[in-house]
């Protein structure tokens, strides 16, 4: 299978989930891709926006964008750091941590069903696999958000 297969491949499922996602979260009141945010802030509780906008390869005006929508909803909230009061750290409010553990409960569940069929051993290795993938797109991406350009 070409390169290209494997990335169109990824893609269709990728969108596929969102788009299901960006249904089924319709009725939390959720936006396009908001659980993105929540579900990181949630799971990395002071996490700053710089490394939430890193951790989701998203740029940071896009992410401060989804933080403010957020925090307006009432799902998160920002506190100064203790040292530096330009910091804001961010944390999921009882709202947002309630939406976070649906939004997790559905990830648990697309994940047994994307992986039906695998084995156990199977599913470790196609996990390692695209954790390989992974790691070369964020380099690719940090590069090019940087300012480089790839030679193709």
């Amino acid at each position: 299978m070409a390169e290209e297969d494997i990335l169109r491949e990824i893609g269709s499922i990728s969108r596929a989930l969102d788009s299901i996602a960006n249904i089924e979260f319709k009725d939390l009141e959720l936006n396009r891709g908001q659980y993105l945010y929540l579900t990181r802030v949630f799971e990395h509780p002071g996490i700053i926006s710089d490394h939430l906008a890193t951790l989701l390869n998203i740029d940071r005006t896009t992410t401060a964008h989804g933080i403010r929508k957020l925090e307006r909803a009432g799902l998160i909230f920002k506190e100064d750091d203790e040292t530096n009061k330009k910091i804001k750290h961010l944390f999921v409010t009882d709202t947002g941590k309630k939406l976070a553990k649906e939004i997790e409960r559905e990830n648990v569940y697309s994940n047994t069903l994307v992986t039906k069929g695998l084995t156990k051993d199977e599913q470790a290795q196609l996990q390692k696999y695209l954790s390989v993938l992974e790691k070369n797109a964020r380099e690719n991406w940090n590069f090019v958000k940087n300012g480089g350009k790839r030679k193709y």
